[in-house]
């Protein structure tokens, strides 16, 4: 089940606990795009390790798989589908990973959404 994350409580906590909030929010994020696109390749531990490991540069590798995923998410969910990959990229590259969480956890949240209508 995808949880359903209010954004603005996530960058206060991100900023308020010195980013160990944001460690969280990463993991979290990572694994609800695995399951919202069934894509196994994507693990949160995994991820956070792998750009802890070479310094950040893996970050940019993965703000392009979620990029894909996601489109793989939105389809699954009949959603209009659009490939973020490089935008998220992008702002990787000038340091605006939290933006990235932002738009992921957004369109997270519209497919928790759709998963709750479906349950209900």
């Amino acid at each position: 089940m995808i949880k359903k994350r209010d954004i603005v409580t996530s960058i206060i906590l991100s900023i308020i606990t010195c980013g160990i909030y944001g460690i969280f929010w990463f993991i979290s994020i990572t694994d609800d795009v695995r399951i919202a696109s069934g894509d196994d390749r994507l693990s949160g531990g995994k991820c956070f390790l792998l750009t802890l490991i070479t310094c950040g540069i893996y970050g940019f590798y993965w703000a392009y798989l979620m990029g894909k995923a996601m489109v793989q998410a939105k389809a699954k969910y009949n959603m209009p589908a659009d490939d973020n990959a490089m935008l998220y990229v992008i702002l990787q590259i000038f340091g605006l990973g939290i933006v990235t969480y932002c738009l992921v956890q957004s369109d997270l949240n519209r497919i928790a959404e759709i998963g709750m209508n479906k349950e209900a």
